[in-house]
Order: structure tokens, then C-alpha cells, then sequence
């Protein structure tokens, strides 16, 4: 089964998808509804810019906590927006700010995610073309970050999402990857799961796989990220793969 949203999905081997599938890999009425976009915005202050992982491992938290605030569901003041998105392509979008760009765009509502370096503030959806003026002024470009030093092991048990080593990302590209993997990962546990996981706050952590390890990671059957190609990378190329401990 092949699954797509904005594009992302899930890849088992199987070439054909159930009728009522809601991501498809062919234009369908995901295409034809209204586009809606999730903004995220990475706090990058010139002096004290995050550490690249933490940074993408806090766009996925912050993604997760959107998902389960209680303005997203049923009917909280985010609900219809969310359902809105998620009944097109699933579109997020990874900008900066610093100063004052940052204090503006944390008037606006959303919520902000904390990680050991990075800040991270996640915004309801909006249509594609009717960003805020104070979130449609900041850069899309110049996220690219560092690690001080490589990354520690994950720890056992925690839900890890792994990145394409063949595929180069900027940071703001790779945090809305991750965010698409984590999103699957959330669909596709059962409920007993789902809560666990919220209540421990999202514990998940944010590789990039070894080659041996990722083309073992594309064939296991766990959720996978293939993105649309708007940006920076091919069509079809398929990005994180989320290996969360219950789906496997």
C-alpha cells in the first residue's frame, strides 16, 4: 500500500490502495478541496541559533501537540481549520524569525514548543494563499543549522524518526519532513497508544538512518514520508520513515 500526504505515506510492496484510502498517490478530491497549509515557525536569534536536531525533533513535537490540543477537536476554535488541511494534500511550511519577527508572530495564535535549544511556534492551519502578514514576512530560506556534535543513540523504546541519508535537506526542509512522519505515526497508532504517548509528552527523537538500516527501514511496512516536490527535493523521493515501537 502506497499512501500520500503532501506527499507522505506509507510504502509495504503493494502497488494499488483501498478505495476509500485517504491519501492517494494520483490526483483525487485531496487535490480538488481547498489547500490549507501548517505554519511553523523556528525562533533562529543570530547569536544563539538551535542545534539542527533539536530543532527538527521540536517541529514534530510541536506538530503532535497540534494535533491533540483541545482547539484542534471537535468543536474547539481550530477544529474546522484542521479538518480543513487534513482533507487536502497535507501541506507544513518552516519559517524563522528573530527579535521582533518572533515577538510578533508569538501574538499570533498557536502554541510554542520548547526543546533543549530550540523554540519552536506552531500556528492553525491557513489557506495556501492567506498567510498573516506578520508569518507571511518571514523567510522560508536560512534555516540551515548544525549539530555542536553528532547525536547520542536514541534511547530504547522511543519512537525514532529516521531520515533518508542519501536525501540533503536544509534544516526548515528536514523539520517539516519530521513533522510529516510523526503525523503518521500519530494516524496510524491505536487509541490506547495515542494516549500513552500524549501523556508522556511526545518523547521521539530525530536520525538520520545508516544506508543498510534505511533500506530495511523503506521495505518494514512503517509509515513513510514521500515528499510532493514543491521544494528543494525530487518528486517521489521519499524522506523519514517513523518507527514508532507500537507499529512495529
Amino acid at each position: 500500500m502506497v499512501l500520500h500526504v503532501e506527499e507522505v505515506g506509507r510504502l509495504d510492496g503493494v502497488t494499488t490502495e483501498p478505495a476509500d484510502s485517504p491519501f492517494r498517490s494520483e490526483p483525487g478530491v485531496r487535490d480538488a478541496a481547498p489547500q490549507f497549509v501548517l505554519p511553523l515557525v523556528v525562533r533562529m536569534e543570530r547569536d544563539a541559533p538551535p542545534a539542527r536536531t533539536d530543532a527538527l525533533e521540536t517541529a514534530a513535537r510541536a506538530v503532535l501537540v497540534m494535533l491533540t490540543d483541545a482547539r484542534s477537536l471537535d468543536d474547539g476554535e481550530w477544529a474546522q481549520a484542521v479538518r480543513d488541511w487534513q482533507d487536502a494534500r497535507i501541506r507544513k511550511v518552516v519559517r524563522r524569525a528573530r527579535g521582533a519577527e518572533w515577538r510578533r508572530a508569538g501574538a499570533l495564535p498557536g502554541i510554542t514548543v520548547t526543546g533543549k535549544s530550540a523554540e519552536v511556534r506552531v500556528f492553525p492551519p491557513v489557506p495556501l494563499d492567506g498567510w498573516p502578514k506578520d508569518l507571511a514576512r518571514l523567510q522560508v530560506s536560512g534555516t540551515d543549522l548544525d549539530d555542536p556534535e553528532p547525536p547520542l543513540d536514541a534511547d530504547p523504546g522511543t519512537p525514532v524518526l529516521w531520515l533518508n541519508p542519501e536525501v540533503g535537506m536544509s534544516a526548515g526542509k528536514a523539520m517539516a519532513q519530521a513533522g510529516h512522519g510523526a503525523q503518521l505515526a500519530w494516524w496510524e497508532l491505536p487509541d490506547e497508544e495515542r494516549a500513552a504517548w500524549r501523556d508522556a509528552g511526545f518523547p521521539l527523537a530525530v536520525r538520520t538512518a545508516e544506508p543498510a538500516r534505511w533500506r530495511r527501514l523503506t521495505t518494514s511496512g512503517l509509515p513513510l514520508v514521500r515528499d510532493a516536490g514543491y521544494t528543494e527535493i525530487p518528486a517521489g523521493s521519499c524522506t523519514v520513515v517513523a518507527d514508532h515501537p507500537a507499529l512495529r
